[in-house]
């Protein structure tokens, strides 16, 4: 899904889409779909919305033997259209990614697990990153330590790196992913969530671009590091 406004990271998405912004000097988009090529996957559909012949000009560049399909789902389109704005161009079985998220997820366990479920959709869960910095007292108030941005196993969310079935469509509601179509999949007993424990991180504002950029510089891409 390539078709955000990037609100979060403006004013660098002024002129760029959020999936191209760079990271280490490449789109953030071409990091994703080497996490998926790596792994055998290499058919992708960007659906997008702003700005579409940015894209059009990214897939031209691409020179990998890989198939490299751009759709155009409107500018103003929310998450879900975009998804089922594609359904006729993806094939029976098919994975659905946010375009700036970055993990060394195993796609072939998270498709293995989709099939064993028997659900329409399987979303891949991660424990929640926080954004603050916490505090752990005593029985009296007294602060103890400090955790910089912990990670809360306890409290997951959707990562994104979801796969579905072209029958995920017929419970199919409403224009947005995560505020309607997600939800209307679990009240009908169609939805399931892969727990990945490994590296994730997504790449909400231009600090972020810039952190995943440091992490390449040194000499590590842990998005590409092998899961398990």
């Amino acid at each position: 899904m390539c078709g955000g406004k990037g609100t979060r990271a403006y004013p660098h998405t002024v002129d760029v889409p959020k999936p191209l912004l760079e990271v280490d000097g490449r789109p953030i988009l071409l990091h994703l779909m080497e996490i998926y090529a790596a792994q055998g996957f290499t058919d992708f559909v960007l659906a997008c919305g702003r700005n579409i012949e940015a894209f059009h000009e990214f897939g031209r560049g691409v020179e990998r033997g890989w198939a490299v399909q751009v759709v155009d789902t409107e500018e103003e389109g929310d998450t879900a259209e975009r998804v089922i704005r594609c359904r006729d161009v993806v094939g029976d079985r098919f994975f659905v990614t946010y375009g700036d998220g970055l993990g060394n997820v195993d796609l072939r366990a998270l498709e293995a697990f989709h099939v064993a479920h028997g659900g329409a959709a399987t979303l891949t869960a991660v424990p929640l990153p926080s954004q603050y910095g916490t505090l752990d007292l005593d029985d009296n108030g007294q602060v103890q330590r400090f955790q910089e941005k912990p990670v809360l196993p306890d409290h997951l969310i959707n990562a994104g790196f979801m796969v579905m079935d072209q029958r995920v469509f017929d419970d199919w509601k409403g224009p947005s992913l995560e505020r309607d179509a997600l939800p209307a999949l679990g009240d009908a007993g169609e939805l399931f969530a892969y727990v990945h424990r490994g590296f994730w991180k997504s790449m909400d504002t231009f600090k972020d671009a810039l952190e995943l950029s440091d992490l390449c510089q040194a000499g590590s891409t842990p998005w590409m590091s092998r899961v398990g």
